[in-house]
């Protein structure tokens, strides 16, 4: 039985529309799984009585799918999807992103052919509107301009008595842009489809322009958000529900699919006879419902419902959570490897996989050496005994003492300095590697950002590996994120998964006696807030200096993030969480001389 519209809706003249905001997790190529999926949502939207049900942009192939669209091949399948899911339409409408030729729809792109960015509004077993992408984003981490040309914005289409405007994510960014053109054009809701990545902060920022679009217009807005992780990037949905008062009727949860069905009323009377009512004798809350295929994917739908909203590390800790383990199972992997010293990154890499897979999945590797502590030992095992994950001890001294002896002759120092600490690190990432060869499993780095940003990291060590989890993650966040882990688990009456030394001891590489992070690097408490300012902010050491910080301290931290760039290119992926992260978002050249120093 469908959920049942309240009694007052029932009873309104105004106009309703009752609308599936489809929060899915799709898979970049996987044209067929995304397209069963989008099946199985649009089947729920049906049986529970649904006027309309919403998808993100480029549902259909997958967000951002990159290169791939250059194929002909690509773009000739993803049509022969959108072909399916509307001749699967009947009362409900289904609008979704797909990439659309310029040629449509008779012949298949040529190369030198345009493509849009565009949204198919489906119903009655046909596509009856296409909406294109009018304003392309091409900063941060969106290359569209490469892929894509700009539409124009599309009359509003007639849904069952409502004038709806569709739209794709950008458009909505834009001052005077296509929400303007759609509105002028008559729209009475306008819906707009994203595949918007997060980072922290980032919905404050969406519910500030969706406020600020509805002040303009006054009409209700739909905005659903695609979740997911994709390489580098996490979606984090809350797609969400305005209504024709400027209140949030419906918001998804964060980091997690959903089908949320939400009435949306517009004023006014109906433009043309009301659907058959559902019954009143219905079920209430949430159910599972099963595609009507070959039952592969179950969708929940709820009632509207307006989540909450998460604290930024619990926010934070999730992006993780969910950018880790699509990685690792939309790669085909099963388990993972981590090497683990005792420390504060390693740790919290340990704590994030066992949360985002399962313990048993998730394989610790102690790799001690003459200089590793009795402490970084202990600490190791206490942590995989309380994540309950499985452990293996195996010390490096055997191939250490080997490649000391080999270089003897060669390199004729007795103390080799940077050469044998790096060395360590480099046998650590062999064995590790020997690890996931031999068993199938994906090793994960554990280096943060810090580290990354001053090149306080050993190519072909501690980089090796296949997923870097904290790549996008200050020193200082670490440090917060395994307190915040540790007060979840008291909360929850469970041990604290991170040992209470980990937390409190000085970090340290234990490559040399007595070693410690701060000998190299300033404190980071120090060293954090210049990074930020120099990395996210892309402020100079001139610009610092008039701010007050000690001149000779940046310059040297400058030249460290300049010289380290060509070791970041080398570094494995991992997880977006800021504003601008080392990748995409942050394109320098690894041969330069600009100093933006007086």
């Amino acid at each position: 039985m469908p959920l049942p519209r309240p009694a007052d809706t029932l009873k309104s003249k105004m106009k309703t529309l009752r609308v599936a905001l489809c929060q899915i997790n799709t898979v970049v190529g996987d044209i067929a799984g995304n397209t069963e999926k989008i099946l199985a949502s649009l089947d729920a939207a049906e049986t529970e009585g649904c006027d309309l049900a919403v998808f993100p942009e480029l549902a259909i192939c997958g967000y951002p799918p990159e290169d791939l669209l250059m194929k002909r091949q690509f773009i000739a399948d993803c049509q022969d999807a959108l072909n399916q899911l509307a001749a699967s339409t009947e009362h409900c409408h289904l609008i979704a992103g797909f990439p659309s030729p310029s040629e449509r729809p008779e012949t298949l792109p040529r190369l030198e052919s345009r493509l849009y960015n565009s949204a198919a509004v489906c119903g009655g077993g046909q596509v009856i509107s296409i909406a294109d992408k009018t304003h392309l984003p091409n900063y941060a981490v969106f290359d569209e301009h490469r892929y894509f040309s700009e539409g124009s914005p599309a009359e509003p289409v007639l849904i069952h008595g409502v004038k709806v405007g569709v739209s794709i994510c950008e458009d909505l960014w834009i001052d005077g842009g296509a929400i303007s053109e759609i509105v002028w054009m008559g729209a009475e809701m306008v819906v707009n489809i994203n595949a918007s990545p997060y980072h922290i902060g980032k919905w404050g920022r969406r519910q500030h322009l969706l406020e600020k679009r509805w002040k303009e217009f006054e009409i209700p807005f739909v905005y659903v958000n695609q979740v997911g992780g994709q390489d580098e990037l996490v979606f984090d949905g809350q797609s969400v529900a305005y209504s024709n008062h400027g209140q949030i009727i419906a918001r998804c949860p964060q980091f997690r699919e959903e089908v949320q069905i939400v009435e949306v009323e517009l004023a006014g009377d109906y433009l043309d006879s009301p659907e058959t009512e559902p019954s009143a004798e219905t079920e209430q809350g949430e159910k599972q419902l099963l595609s009507s295929g070959n039952g592969a994917y179950q969708m929940q739908t709820v009632q509207a419902r307006v989540a909450p909203l998460a604290e930024t590390m619990e926010e934070i800790y999730e992006a993780l959570k969910l950018g880790t383990s699509d990685y690792i199972t939309k790669n085909g992997f099963t388990d993972v490897c981590v090497g683990l010293s005792g420390g504060i990154d390693s740790s919290l890499v340990a704590a994030i996989a066992a949360d985002a897979l399962e313990p048993q999945r998730v394989h610790g590797v102690l790799l001690p050496s003459r200089y590793s502590s009795g402490h970084s030992i202990s600490d190791a095992e206490s942590l995989c005994a309380n994540l309950g994950i499985d452990h293996y001890e195996l010390s490096i001294e055997p191939a250490h003492q080997a490649f000391l002896d080999m270089l003897a002759e060669s390199l004729e120092e007795d103390d080799l300095g940077i050469t044998e600490e790096n060395l360590q690190s480099r046998i650590r990432g062999i064995v590790l590697m020997a690890f996931a060869n031999y068993s199938g499993w994906l090793n994960l780095t554990t280096g943060n950002k810090s580290e990354s940003a001053v090149g306080y990291s050993t190519l072909y060590g501690d980089t090796a590996g296949a997923f870097a989890v904290i790549k996008d993650v200050w020193k200082r966040q670490v440090y917060a994120l395994a307190e915040w882990r540790n007060e979840l688990a008291e909360t929850r009456g469970e041990t604290p998964p991170i040992p209470p030394y980990v937390l409190t001891k000085a970090p340290s590489a234990e490559l040399r006696p007595d070693q410690r992070d701060d000998e190299t690097l300033p404190p980071y408490d120090v060293l954090d807030p210049i990074l930020f300012a120099l990395v996210e902010q892309d402020l100079t050491p001139k610009e610092l200096k008039q701010a007050g910080y000690d001149t000779g301290l940046v310059a040297r931290i400058s030249k460290l993030i300049d010289t380290a760039e060509y070791k970041r290119r080398q570094n494995p992926p991992g997880i977006r969480i800021t504003r601008k992260a080392f990748g995409k978002d942050r394109r320098m050249p690894i041969t330069h001389k600009y100093l933006g120093a007086e």
